[in-house]
This record gives C-alpha cells, structure tokens and sequence, in this order.
C-alpha cells in the first residue's frame, strides 16, 4: 500500500475524470489526500473525501498564491489566480469535517510575485499563513507547507512561531511537513529539527539533485507524493500525473537507498498515517 500525500484531483485539470482517477488509484491500493488551494478547491476536496468510506482524505487551506491577482506558470501550466482574503471561520468550519486531516497547502511564494508592491504581498502572505499555522494547531491538525524561493523567511518565520506557540507543538510527534522539498540536507536538518517532515514528488525520477540527501535522511522523517497534476515523474513526463503514479517516486527512493520498494512503501504509509492520523 502506498499513500499520496499531496494530490489535487480536487483541481479542474480533472474536472471530466476525477472519479475515474480516484478509482483507479484505490485499486492499485494507493490512497490519496487532495490539498485544497483556496476555498474553492478546498471545498472541492471534501467533497470528494466524503465520496469515499476509506482512502480518499482533505485537506483545506488558502495558497499563498491566491491572496492576490497572479499570473502563474511553469512547465505544464499556466493559470491566473483569484484574489482571497483569508476567512478563519469559514476554514476552521471546513477543517472540522471528519475526513479533513490538515490545514494545507499554507506558506510562502515569492516565485511568482510580479509586483513592485512586493512588500505588502511578502506581509500578506506572512500574515495568513501566521493565521493558518495557528488555526492548525488549535485544532491539532498537522500543516501541509508549500516554499518557494522563501526560505529563509520560512524558517525563521516557524521558528518564532514555534517558540511563541510553545504550548500548542506537540513534542513528540511533527507538526507539519514541507510538501515538494527541493533543499539540501543542511535544509533538511534545519526542519526536522523544528518537528517538521519533508516530502518528495516526482522531481527526483528525473533528476539526481537529491540523491545524495536521499541516501543519508532517515525513512522516518520522509512522505512521498505526486502534486499531481503536476510535477509528472519518469516514466511518465510530459503527461497529466496523477496519484497512482506515486509509485515511481517510492521506486526511486527505493534505488538511491538500495532497499526494497515495500520497504519504502511500508515505512512511508506509515509516516503518513501516523502523521494525517487516517
């Protein structure tokens, strides 16, 4: 069994599908947890959790990409965003659901700031994902992060959090995780010893960026996902990526490390049902 722990079939990209692709995974015993962007999305992800006895969870959380008009694009997409102003009561009502299992994806973005007000949009994003760190650990659910060209900022920004939120980190257990980590193992370290996780997607199948921090980072700290639709590993770039192709990133892990792809499976499942309590 292997869990994606990072899917947006709540997305349009799958508007036609969605029900198929979730089946198909299921079968292939693969679960998925679809992380909500904006309300919308996170709305969306529910949904779709609540379609589904077992396997298919939410998560509900405001992008940082998404508090402002923004052109975004990449390698396979190209989308413009929707202003939303960060609404906690209407979040925290989401997040109550049963099958949502985090607050996420929260964070930071400078990636795609095209401003000259870059300031405020720096501010706005610390400010809501402040809001968002704290609605998490109020409820006591784990916070999917997403960093883009942020760092710095990141982590002396959950440092302080941590310290000044003390009394609401649990001490033995973590309390977030970095989705599509893209650092170095200093990086790593530097967040594991917040408490923190990190997770792998797709990008390591096609490049040897990571290998060597893959080699050395205990299994114990790591989850595997798609971030699916995008993000499509090896064998299968160039295509739409979807949650059963989490696989080829548990095979990778499992060549870098020179163990077992169920012995990845087995301890990265259990990473993430420890972590999202499923």
């Amino acid at each position: 069994m292997l869990i994606d722990t990072h899917a947006h079939v709540n997305f349009s990209f799958f508007k036609k599908d969605a029900d198929e692709v979730i089946q198909r995974t299921l079968n292939e015993k693969t679960w998925m947890i679809n992380v909500g962007a904006e309300y919308k999305t996170s709305k969306r992800a529910l949904a779709l959790a609540n379609k589904y006895e077992q396997g298919v969870y939410a998560a509900v959380g405001l992008h940082p990409i998404h508090l402002f008009e923004t052109r975004a694009s990449g390698e396979n997409y190209d989308f413009n965003t929707r202003a939303e102003v960060f609404n906690y009561d209407i979040y925290e009502k989401l997040a109550k659901f049963e099958k949502v299992v985090a607050i996420g994806e929260i964070g930071l973005d400078y990636y795609h700031i095209e401003t000259d007000d870059i300031n405020l949009i720096k501010e706005t994003q610390k400010k809501t994902f402040y809001e968002q760190l704290l609605l998490a650990r109020k409820l006591d659910l784990p916070a999917i992060i997403h960093c883009r060209q942020a760092h710095d900022d990141m982590f002396e920004y959950l440092q302080d959090f941590r310290r000044e939120y003390a009394d609401l980190i649990p001490k033995n257990r973590p309390w977030a995780v970095m989705h599509c980590f893209s650092g170095d193992e200093n990086l790593a370290w530097k967040y594991f010893d917040l408490g923190l996780m990190i997770s792998f997607t797709g990008l390591i199948t096609f490049s040897a960026q990571w290998d060597d921090l893959i080699r050395k980072v205990p299994l114990e700290k790591i989850m595997i996902e798609t971030d699916c639709p995008f993000m499509t590993p090896e064998p299968h770039r160039g295509q739409r990526n979807e949650p059963i192709f989490v696989k080829y990133v548990a095979q990778r892990i499992a060549e870098i490390k020179n163990l077992s792809i169920k012995k990845i499976a087995d301890i990265t499942t259990k990473n993430a049902i420890e972590f999202f309590n499923t």
